[in-house]
């Protein structure tokens, strides 16, 4: 995304609010996956007021966002914000052998993934959920065809069946990564909106461009050419 869509003054308090090494590293933080404030204190080691104070001054930059949790409603989740953060953001590294992309039926939003990532990255992925269904939401198998994805193989999974040690767990749904208990909690949390309550065609589209853009910020850059 250009800077030219920022102007010069929008793209000052961008770059005044990332002069803080705390909200650096939240930033750096957000750039692979979301978390709740709460989450983002743990990991850096910062208390809950100043976790605050920071997040206050990202929003106000236009740097992060909070969503509502479609899991559990009292949670929110911080996410960044990438056309304010294209030009100055470092690009996630992965070192995982094989990804995992987790949601609770595996029958849309995780088989899409990992279908994205197979196309943009030779590390290997698979797709499991919490409680999955019986079949792949027939949207999703839609919209994969629509962007040249072959969803003939598609069966649902369950995490417990497919999760291995060393795998890199993604979750990329709110219920997912809330009701894992914290030891088998993915290690990255994508709060993408769940398509089927809506079950239209442009929510399954919206879906897929998230989860595109996301996997182009977090995919080892070397295997980009294979789109």
């Amino acid at each position: 995304m250009s800077t030219e869509r920022f102007t010069r003054e929008q793209r000052a308090r961008i770059h005044a609010a990332l002069g803080d090494p705390a909200r650096l590293a939240i930033v750096d933080t957000l750039v692979a996956g979301d978390a709740a404030p709460g989450e983002l204190g743990a990991a850096l080691d910062l208390p809950t007021n100043l976790v605050a104070h920071h997040l206050k001054v990202l929003e106000d930059a236009g740097l992060v966002v909070r969503t509502r949790s479609e899991g559990d409603r009292r949670r929110t989740y911080v996410r960044l914000e990438p056309e304010a953060l294209a030009a100055i953001a470092t690009p996630a590294r992965i070192t995982a052998e094989r990804v995992v992309f987790v949601c609770t039926q595996n029958s849309a939003r995780s088989q899409l993934a990992a279908a994205i990532w197979s196309r943009r990255s030779d590390v290997p992925a698979v797709s499991a959920g919490t409680e999955p269904a019986e079949r792949v939401h027939p949207r999703a198998i839609k919209v994969a065809r629509r962007h040249g994805l072959d969803p003939s193989g598609w069966h649902t999974s369950h995490l417990h069946d497919v999760a291995k040690g060393n795998d890199l767990l993604i979750a990329v749904c709110d219920n997912a990564h809330e009701r894992l208990p914290s030891n088998q909690r993915p290690q990255l949390h994508w709060s993408i909106p769940d398509p089927a309550p809506i079950d239209t065609d442009a929510a399954f589209e919206a879906a897929y461009a998230e989860l595109a853009e996301r996997i182009d910020r977090l995919a080892p850059a070397d295997t980009r050419s294979k789109r």
